[in-house]
């Protein structure tokens, strides 16, 4: 059997990628009005894998990587656009990362934190959702503040908007989103974590892992990203 059909019987059986993207970053990946499509460097990667597999796509949108995660169990998905985290890696392998994204602080307007590191005190209380990659990052790092697991970011930005605490952690992009929504909050200097995003698949899925890292090293040889799939891509499918 060839690599191209060992990877299509692991993520495809039915001809279809079925591709899990994480719509709380915009940075990520985002609908498009003009497009009518989803665009950012998931959607691009995704459609790419799948040219070079000669292979159907299916963008299945969750609101977080909490869904992705709980969705996996459910069998909803072949691969996902998540974090790697070392506390996954026994459900999952991952993709080296395509991109990384920055996670920070969101405050109210008249807080007098205005750095990250302002925020490692006692008695700080920062909201950050429970299921993601850099609230695990942020348990690390912390020495003082203590952090509140929600549900979601979102729920996280209801803490904060209902006083309930002092912060609340999330990726860069959904913030910045999130503050010109809702006056009266505004983010802080800097950045308490870079987390690198990648292609997870059922660690089941051997041949379609190996793939991926080949996959993810070509891509990140080209400058611009636009590796010649349709070209090179079939040499390295025997």
């Amino acid at each position: 059997m060839s690599t191209r059909k060992k990877v299509l019987s692991e993520i495809a059986p039915a001809g279809v990628i079925r591709a899990a993207v994480n719509m709380s970053n915009a940075a990520l990946v985002r609908w498009d009005d003009q497009a009518a499509a989803l665009i950012g460097p998931s959607a691009l990667i995704g459609h790419k894998i799948a040219e070079q597999l000669d292979c159907g796509l299916s963008l299945i949108q969750y609101g977080s990587a909490a869904d992705i995660l709980a969705a996996a169990d459910r069998g909803e998905w072949d691969i996902a656009f998540i974090a790697s985290d070392p506390s996954r890696a026994d459900r999952f392998s991952f993709s080296p990362p395509y991109m990384s994204v920055k996670a920070t602080y969101m405050v109210a307007e008249a807080s007098a934190f205005r750095t990250v590191g302002d925020l490692d005190i006692e008695s700080v209380q920062i909201a950050s959702a429970r299921s993601a990659a850099y609230t695990k990052q942020l348990e690390r790092i912390l020495e003082k503040a203590t952090v509140s697991h929600t549900d979601s970011p979102a729920a996280a930005i209801d803490l904060l908007v209902g006083s309930q605490c002092d912060a609340a952690a999330g990726l860069t992009e959904f913030l910045v989103q999130t503050s010109e929504r809702i006056s009266g909050f505004r983010l802080v200097e800097g950045a308490f974590s870079e987390i690198p995003q990648t292609i997870a698949v059922h660690r089941r899925s051997v041949h379609a892992s190996a793939f991926f890292a080949d996959f993810i090293r070509r891509l990140s040889e080209t400058a611009a990203g636009d590796v010649d799939l349709a070209g090179d891509g079939e040499e390295n499918l025997p």
